[in-house]
Parts: C-alpha cells; sequence; structure tokens
C-alpha cells in the first residue's frame, strides 16, 4: 500500500474514522459495523481512503464535497442505498433540503429522468425519516 508522507495507517484510519463521524455520524457507523463479520479490511478501506485521505483535504469543504457526492450517486443511477446515506450526510454537513432536491433536480439534465426521479423519492424518503 503506497503511503502518503510518512502517514501512518493508524493516522489515517483514525482521521478517517473522525471525519466518517463528523459527516455521516450513526449513518456511518452503521455500514462500517455492517461489513465487520464479511468483509472488515473492507471497511477499514472506506475508513482510510476517502474519509482519512479525500473527504480529510482541505480544497473543499464538506458541503461542497457531499453536493459532488450526491450528484454523483443520483447520476449513477444504481446506488440508493448509498445515496440516502449522503443525503443525510449533506444535510449534517449544511445543506438545506432545498439544495439537495435542486442538485438532484440537475441530474435530469446529465443522466436522465429516471436517475433523478430516483434521486428524488430517495431524498423524499430520507426526509420523511428525518420528521418522523
Amino acid at each position: 500500500m503506497h503511503q502518503n508522507s510518512n502517514v501512518s495507517i493508524n493516522e489515517r484510519y483514525q482521521r478517517g474514522w473522525e471525519k466518517l463521524r463528523e459527516i455521516d455520524g450513526e449513518a456511518g457507523e452503521k455500514v462500517i459495523a455492517a461489513l465487520a463479520d464479511i468483509a472488515p479490511d473492507f471497511a477499514r478501506y472506506l475508513i482510510e481512503f476517502p474519509f482519512g485521505d479525500i473527504y480529510s483535504r482541505p480544497q473543499l469543504d464538506l458541503k461542497s464535497r457531499e453536493v459532488a457526492v450526491v450528484a454523483a450517486l443520483t447520476a449513477l443511477g444504481n446506488a440508493t442505498p448509498q445515496l440516502k446515506v449522503h443525503i443525510e450526510a449533506a444535510l449534517n454537513v449544511g445543506c438545506t433540503r432545498e439544495e439537495v432536491t435542486e442538485v438532484i433536480m440537475q441530474m435530469a439534465v446529465y443522466a436522465g429522468f429516471p436517475a433523478a426521479l430516483n434521486g428524488l423519492f430517495a431524498a423524499k424518503e430520507v426526509f420523511a425519516a428525518l420528521d418522523a
């Protein structure tokens, strides 16, 4: 595994775990816990690389990063569980429901109406769960 600037795996993991909790809260922790019995190494990779390395970079704030993730997952059209987690994360880091909805609607231009519809229905479910 390639390591950057003498940063140890443990430092990457710790930094990633803290960032995951900041962004996703309990939802992120549940994903990691769900992988423990089938793929604990994959859970560690999820913490170290996306959150320890990428999300921790200073060039974008967390709100910008989550807008990008919501757009990407909406455009993929086949990642509804992950989209729901990241819609909630976007709200956690300062996006409004209106901003999330607008980002998803914009994906109709680039990914098509079915992807945008699926994204909007995912957002509707997240919003309803938060209101419950």
